[in-house]
């Protein structure tokens, strides 16, 4: 699996480009203006055709090139994609997701989890205690290995989050208490 990131519009939203086999999805396209032909200058570098978009969840600014790429390439917004489990993750949004690959231990999760913190929740729609839940209940037991590719910010891996994440502090355990049996 490759993952290229694009840095999006004024609040730096990533942008995942994944390819698999010659396979492809777009995942939170939040292209402003111009920022679209670098898009396409690697879509076409690589011989890449999108086949998804995916979303994390509905905020303007992972949506941003949505229609544009829905018209260029006419392909579906949310389908059902083989190589990633949908993990629903409310808190951030109502109906914000991550997507887990298990063969490949990468999670994207939008802005549920950041490397160090977690999504805001002072929006509308926005909960704290059910993001702290998402991250506790689907996120945080994932293997330690795995990747996460949030939706701003650096990459990070569970088991850093786990041991490190000051969001997560009453939690915080050494990877060592994840991984005995």
């Amino acid at each position: 699996m490759k993952i290229k990131k694009f840095v999006c519009n004024a609040f730096q939203e990533n942008c995942y480009v994944v390819s698999d086999e010659g396979r492809c999805v777009i995942i939170d396209p939040g292209f402003a203006g111009g920022e679209l032909d670098g898009l396409y200058s690697y879509l076409e570098a690589e011989g890449l055709r999108p086949e998804a978009i995916l979303l994390t969840h509905s905020h303007w600014d992972h949506t941003l090139g949505v229609s544009a790429l829905v018209e260029r390439f006419e392909i579906p917004v949310n389908p059902a994609v083989p190589w990633f489990k949908i993990i629903e993750t409310p808190g951030h949004t109502p109906d914000s997701v991550c997507y887990y690959s298990e063969t490949e231990h990468v999670l994207f999760t939008g802005d549920t989890l950041f490397a160090g913190s977690i999504g805001r929740t002072d929006l509308p729609g926005g909960d704290y205690d059910a993001e702290i839940r998402s991250i506790m209940e689907k996120l945080i037991f994932l293997p330690g290995e795995t990747d996460i590719y949030p939706g701003h910010g650096p990459a990070s891996t569970i088991a850093r989050e786990r041991m490190e994440n000051p969001f997560l502090e009453p939690f915080n355990e050494r990877e060592e208490l994840f991984t005995e049996g």
